[in-house]
């Protein structure tokens, strides 16, 4: 697969998950991660100063955060072009040699999900990151050779949901590391107004704060949601999203008054009703809800653990008395669940 290849088919995912109209170009255009985003703001203006590149970027938290808007953002700011792969889609050491080839000086090379590269080709990274060369072997066994590729100055930006994945010889090489945080409702407030604007599509404050507080504390669900309100208030013939609008559609999308969906109700309620309300293993949740053990950990359980609905125990999740109440349900008295959370 050729470094174009990976690039564009990757750009495409991205487009799907969010429109460019809508991603802010500018530091100054990005709502929310105040401290992350004065930091970086420094750290750019720094490198510029010296006239050196950007030292390399690690941004982790939960998907939706806003981890490639800022890849984009940083480029924009230091005035170079961004190149984007996907961790999984680096498969050959050809596959990696041929993008870090392509880079021109002070380029951003963005690595989604990099936690998902393949150990191999994490090491042929390393000397890349650090020296700006590439030392690959190339032919087959008996007659292979090493070859050195001497790489123009760049700054790798890199994306994980698991930055407990991360091997420590690869976040080590990194000299900017942050953590991206939910977002709160007034910021979630601001930039679905935002959205709106971009779009044309005029919302009123009551509805824009009802939407932020269904929004689980992520932007790209926010944008996602507020397209959604927007399709049923045009097939309504309405110019502008109203409250009663948006509670008619997130209601219709099975979305409570607490962000949650299916998905977040059917695993509160199989921690409830299968398993007595924990303790129980991600693994036996996993199988319980048809859902895969990485996307309950990467896509749900963030939001339920900041959300108090769910704990992490010793010895399995367990439900809270906070769920029970969210639910509606009354709650049984389990005495593993009393003693797992006397271990906290």
């Amino acid at each position: 697969m050729s470094d174009e290849s990976i690039i564009r088919n990757y750009e495409i995912e991205e487009d799907d998950v969010l429109d460019n109209t809508i991603r802010p170009e500018s530091i100054d255009e990005y709502i929310g991660q105040k401290e992350v985003k004065e930091n970086i703001r420094v750290f750019i203006k720094a490198a510029k100063m010296r006239n050196e590149p950007l030292d390399h970027v690690l941004l982790y938290g939960p998907p939706g955060l806003g981890k490639t808007t800022l890849a984009f953002i940083i480029a924009h700011e230091l005035g170079t072009n961004i190149k984007t792969a996907s961790g999984p889609s680096i498969e050959k050491s050809g596959d990696l040699a041929a993008i870090l080839s392509s880079l021109e000086p002070g380029d951003v090379l963005f690595i989604d999900e990099i936690h998902r590269m393949p150990k191999y080709i994490e090491e042929i990274l390393y000397p890349a990151m650090e020296d700006f060369s590439l030392d690959i072997i190339v032919g087959s066994e008996g007659n292979s050779r090493n070859i050195k590729i001497d790489l123009p100055p760049f700054t790798l930006v890199g994306a994980t949901t698991r930055a407990g994945d991360l091997s420590s010889p690869l976040r080590d090489r990194f000299g900017i590391i942050n953590k991206l945080e939910f977002y709160t409702i007034d910021e979630l407030t601001e930039i679905i107004k935002r959205t709106s604007r971009v779009l044309n599509m005029p919302i009123n404050d009551e509805a824009a704060v009802e939407l932020a507080k269904r929004s689980r504390g992520t932007p790209r669900i926010a944008n996602r949601l507020f397209k959604r309100v927007r399709d049923f208030a045009m097939v309504d013939g309405s110019d502008c999203v109203t409250l009663e609008i948006t509670d008619k559609a997130l209601n219709r999308l099975k979305v409570d008054k607490n962000g949650l969906d299916n998905t977040d109700r059917e695993l509160l309620l199989a921690i409830i009703n299968k398993f007595n309300g924990g303790p129980v293993g991600i693994d036996a949740i996993s199988s319980s809800i048809g859902e895969e053990v990485t996307t309950i950990e990467d896509v749900y359980e963030p939001y339920l653990l900041q959300m108090g609905l769910l704990k992490r125990t010793s010895r399995g999740r367990v439900v809270t008395e906070k769920a029970y109440d969210v639910l509606g349900i009354p709650k049984k008295i389990n005495k593993n669940t009393q003693t797992s959370l006397d271990l906290e």
